[in-house]
């Protein structure tokens, strides 16, 4: 039976090499007041969602053009491309999946002539007095790290016949790539998977994926990963 892969990538950080939107509110926002909310979030005394809102309440009046300047010096891991090349090529279907907002992924990746890309992150407007509007259509309580629920995306986009990749590189991505059967991980996620001893492949860029895809395709007997399929009963139960 021909192995059918689906892949899952964070944004930010991964796809980027820097986190864009990390990138845009430290322009916007006053540094000590970025800092508090930031601190707030990671001790865990407000949501991911609570701070977005606080970032994106502190930003003020907002010039587009500025924000949008502000997106533009940002880079992607250009070896993303022949990620999406390798997935094109042979018919696997790959989502992007951040807790960020659409306003910047869909500008990076028009600019990056990456057009038709599935992703799946919260959304950023402007108010008719010029301030940011953020909208989280994934939310789920069970998903406190992040305001985007990327575990729904994958249990939504996956079958028990698929084997599921996750990709990522944030504190965020801890809690998702659990549901995945192959994590490919560096920085924070990389730490995370060492700490709590989940299997994983370190990778730098996105020739590392590749090449690693390569060997899991062609490799006869490929086995999920029993904790995973674990994770993903236990949503099941749920719904």
């Amino acid at each position: 039976m021909e192995k059918t892969f689906k892949i899952f990538i964070d944004f930010d950080g991964t796809v980027t090499k820097a986190d864009v939107g990390d990138l845009i509110f430290r322009k916007l926002v006053d540094e000590e007041i970025l800092g508090s909310i930031i601190s707030s979030q990671l001790r865990g005394e407000i949501s991911a969602r609570k701070s977005w809102m606080l970032q994106c309440e502190a930003a003020g009046i907002v010039n587009k053009q500025r924000l949008n300047e502000i997106i533009d010096q940002a880079e992607i891991d250009h070896t993303f491309h022949n990620l999406v090349d390798y997935c094109d090529e042979n018919s696997i279907e790959f989502f992007i999946l951040s807790d960020g907002f659409d306003y910047y992924i869909d500008r990076i990746l028009k600019k990056e002539n990456l057009n038709g890309i599935n992703a799946y992150s919260n959304k950023l407007n402007f108010t008719d007095d010029c301030k940011l509007n953020p909208v989280f259509p994934y939310l789920d309580a069970g998903c406190t790290s992040t305001a985007n629920c990327k575990r729904n995306h994958i249990i939504n986009h996956s079958s028990d016949d698929d084997f599921t990749v996750f990709i990522g590189d944030g504190i965020s991505d801890q809690y998702t790539a659990l549901f995945c059967d192959f994590i490919f991980a560096k920085n924070d996620l990389l730490k995370f998977c060492e700490k709590e001893r989940i299997t994983y492949f370190p990778f730098t860029n996105f020739d590392d994926v590749v090449a690693r895809l390569k060997q899991l395709q062609f490799k006869k007997r490929l086995k999920k990963r029993h904790q995973a399929e674990l994770k993903r009963k236990e949503i099941y139960t749920l719904e």
